[in-house]
């Protein structure tokens, strides 16, 4: 048991639970090493045969990663921690994504930004009815990372560049349209279904729990979605947007407006990179592209302080409206980094 989570082996299960409820289990340093650490331990383990995420609390899953540190070195002009996190928690990312035995997650409340990357990674992933998820980082200055990009990019449609650039909460019926989770389980139901997969090692009992997935609001939204951020970049997606009535555009642009534009555009550049490659090392790669520039070059510790430190929630960005960002910035945020490329294979 460390600060914040709480790894053991019980019974056929390697079990991951998140233990900072009053944070909304929001991800640390620290939590990440010790997740990546037993993964490393489990993966030629045989006496584990599953792994099971969960968390404690009703309110969130996994709320996101935790920014304040962040903020607070890149103040003082130290990116080095910020660089350091990020490359650490997308390795981590990555171990999950290819871990060799069945991983359950379970994702009550909010799931966002590094809680994505640590439930939707997982082979088997469950919502139930109060789940919320959603990758919200263009209203911080930032992309949708931890493999978000790779996530958004397989969803059906251009369901991925709405998601994406909107930061749309999806309920679970959503979820499991946009595949980012796989079974819906009531949440009285948990407690015995970790029960049955800790004493049978049996990744079947999921299925076995599973009900038909709620009504999805996207599924119906779908097609005028698909229509709507066809283009290939932020401003064809602008020029649909403000040509359509209908209720969806608007809602959308007015996320869009509330958005940093530098980020909004470079989501769209990234789900499109995704899409064309389809493995969570490039999607992985492509981001620490941006997060490593996001506090130097973007609007990464603005967005953080009117969210987050301040609270004012009138973020200043470095550029005053969507339309303003050029197509040379979105390649400049995504260049190679040279020396400094993501490593994922140590």
């Amino acid at each position: 048991m460390g600060d914040g989570i709480h790894i053991r082996v019980q019974g056929r299960a390697g079990r991951i639970t998140l233990a900072r409820p009053e944070a909304l289990n929001a991800l640390s340093y620290e939590m990440c090493a010790a997740i990546e650490a037993a993964l490393d331990a489990w993966a030629a383990d045989e006496a584990v045969a599953l792994i099971v995420i969960d968390a404690e609390g009703d309110k969130a899953f996994c709320a996101g990663g935790d920014i304040a540190q962040m903020h607070a070195t890149g103040m003082a002009g130290d990116y080095a921690y910020g660089r350091r996190f990020w490359a650490d928690e997308y390795r981590m990312n990555a171990r999950l994504f290819h871990f060799p035995k069945p991983v359950v997650s379970l994702m009550q409340g909010f799931t966002m930004g590094g809680g994505v990357g640590l439930g939707c990674h997982a082979s088997h992933r469950v919502v139930c009815e109060t789940s919320k998820i959603a990758m919200p980082e263009c209203g911080i200055g930032l992309v949708p990372d931890v493999g978000g990009s790779l996530l958004l990019a397989r969803a059906p449609g251009r369901l991925g560049e709405y998601l994406g650039t909107t930061g749309t909460r999806m309920g679970p019926g959503c979820a499991i349209h946009a595949e980012f989770a796989d079974y819906y389980i009531p949440r009285e139901g948990w407690a015995a279904l970790v029960a049955e997969l800790c004493e049978s090692g049996d990744w079947e009992a999921v299925d076995r729990a599973a009900h038909a997935a709620p009504d999805s609001p996207l599924a119906e939204a779908q097609a005028e979605i698909d229509r709507l951020f066809a283009g290939d970049g932020l401003r064809d997606v602008l020029n649909l947007l403000t040509r359509s009535e209908a209720p969806i555009a608007q809602d959308a642009l007015e996320a869009l407006q509330r958005n940093s534009p530098l980020s909004v555009a470079c989501t769209i550049e990234l789900v499109h990179r995704a899409r064309m490659r389809d493995t969570i090392e490039h999607a992985l790669q492509q981001e620490y592209r941006f997060t490593y520039r996001a506090m130097e070059k973007g609007d990464f510790l603005e967005g953080i302080r009117a969210a987050i430190i301040d609270k004012d929630k009138s973020p200043r960005w470095r550029h005053a409206s969507l339309d303003a960002v050029a197509a040379t910035e979105v390649s400049g945020m995504l260049l190679p980094l040279g020396v400094d490329e993501l490593k994922l294979d140590g």
